[in-house]
């Protein structure tokens, strides 16, 4: 079986522009995201999807020093990127990560994928009903039902976000939501404004630039620290239409 983790990532952000490129303690926050991505046990490559204009041969560059393949494809339609990407690297499963979650937690990817593996499920995630910090989401789906969403998706929202097609029609694919027991979902860990890299920075500073801490050392420091979690709680998150 051919696991494969799509990382999508461009330069042209529309609220904090060029954010994956970000320095996050001498690390650029992409490569951060790929570094931890490779920690999953069960993934057998990890691709960075980008677009094919030219400010994102930056994100070519990045991906190539981190050592990770890359495809290019459409900006606008990034669920057409993903297919496409799937189909270059010969994709049974594909993971979906999006490049501003620095703090992502590659134990909790592993879980969706043994889920995913154990079940008869088309799509496997943690997004659907929230309940861990934002920042930590990833999604597991069949080539296949990323194949029909592909030709039958039609809504821009479907083609942008690339799964709500999935999601949203609960009656023809097979869904399973992982929830943690506890709702830690008012914490926003994911990169998009000027507020929620502050707060990043804190995190990893806090760390002293290790690559092992997982969610729940965050956790532990929000809890101790709650003055960190303040920085960026007044943020919302944008929101697909219809949700």
């Amino acid at each position: 079986m051919n696991i494969v983790a799509i990382i999508q990532a461009r330069m042209g952000s529309t609220r904090l522009p060029g954010k994956v490129n970000l320095n996050l303690l001498g690390v650029t926050v992409l490569e951060r995201v790929v570094k931890r991505i490779k920690k999953v046990k069960q993934i057998s490559k990890v691709v960075v999807a980008t677009t094919d204009l030219m400010i994102d041969e930056t994100i070519v560059n990045l991906a190539r020093k981190a050592g990770v393949e890359v495809y290019r494809g459409s900006e606008s339609d990034v669920l057409e990127r993903y297919y496409k990407a799937a189909v270059t690297y010969n994709a049974d499963v594909i993971i979906r990560i999006t490049s501003d979650c620095p703090v992502i937690d590659p134990m909790i990817i592993d879980q969706l994928i043994k889920k995913y593996i154990t079940g008869s499920y088309d799509y496997v995630s943690n997004t659907i009903e929230r309940s861990y910090p934002r920042g930590l989401d990833a999604e597991v789906f069949s080539f296949a039902s990323l194949e029909k969403a592909h030709l039958e998706a039609k809504s821009t929202e479907q083609r942008e976000h690339v799964t709500p097609y999935i999601y949203q029609n609960a009656d023809r694919f097979s869904l399973l939501s992982v929830t943690y027991p506890n709702d830690f979902s008012n914490y926003r860990w994911t990169l998009d404004t000027t507020e929620d890299w502050e707060l990043i920075q804190q995190i990893y500073t806090y760390f002293k630039d290790r690559d092992s801490f997982g969610w729940q050392d965050v956790m532990e420091l929000m809890e101790t620290r709650p003055e960190i979690a303040l920085i960026n709680s007044h943020i919302e998150q944008k929101k697909l239409k219809g949700e």
